[in-house]
């Protein structure tokens, strides 16, 4: 039985796909959430390490804020964030992470790569479930509606 979920929020809307369908499961099981949040780090002289992203602080905002919005929806729910230095991309700290609060299920969006531009500019969704030592359930984009324009 799935007892907690593993949410992985990059801040992308692409990821915020993920939250609802996530908040949806863990109603239906009764189990908690933890949010992952990996803030890739740079390792500079000097200062040590600094984010890669010069919008890290908004982007743990924005995770906080859909945290906020699981627990207002009545979920046992928490943010975790971990800051690495690893190049590998985000995935195994994600794995790690949900190893470690004894996760049965990690959910994660995509943006959509396919396979060779997935292994070309990286992704967690290709990435992911060789990782992870339990199921992981990536949500696409949703398709888009007929009629609409870019």
């Amino acid at each position: 039985m799935i007892k907690r979920i593993v949410l992985a929020l990059d801040g992308s809307p692409e990821s915020e796909y993920a939250v609802p369908i996530t908040q949806e499961i863990a109603k239906a099981l009764g189990a908690a959430v933890t949010v992952v949040h990996v803030r890739e780090m740079m390792l500079a002289p000097v200062v040590g390490g600094v984010p890669r992203r010069i919008d890290a602080d908004e982007i743990e905002q924005r995770v906080a804020g859909d945290v906020a919005a699981l627990i207002d929806a009545g979920i046992d729910a928490e943010l975790r964030i971990v800051a690495t230095t690893y190049a590998g991309g985000p995935a195994h700290d994600i794995a790690g992470a949900a190893e470690d609060v004894g996760a049965g299920l990690i959910v994660a969006g995509t943006r959509g790569f396919g396979v060779i531009k997935g292994m070309l500019v990286g992704s967690v969704a290709h990435r992911l479930p060789y990782a992870a030592k339990c199921p992981v359930l990536i949500v696409p984009l949703p398709e888009p509606e007929l009629g609409a324009t870019a």
